[in-house]
C-alpha cells in the first residue's frame, strides 16, 4: 500500500469511526499477523500509526 493511500484510508476511518478507529486498526494487524499475512498486518500498522499521527499529541 503506498503512504498516500495509507494516510487517505486512516483520514477516513478516523472520520468515520472516531477514536476507536485507532484500536481496530491494531486489533486487524494483530489477527493479520496471527493469520500469517505480515503484508496486511504492516498495512493496518502503518494505517493505525497514520491516524495517531493526525490525531495529535495528547493534551493534559
Amino acid at each position: 500500500m503506498l503512504q498516500t493511500e495509507i494516510h487517505d484510508y486512516a483520514r477516513k476511518l478516523l472520520q468515520v469511526r472516531g477514536p476507536d478507529a485507532i484500536a481496530e486498526a491494531a486489533q486487524k494487524a494483530i489477527t493479520f499477523e496471527k493469520e500469517g499475512k505480515a503484508e496486511d498486518a504492516k498495512n493496518w500498522r502503518h494505517i493505525a500509526d497514520a491516524m495517531k499521527q493526525m490525531r495529535g499529541p495528547h493534551q493534559s
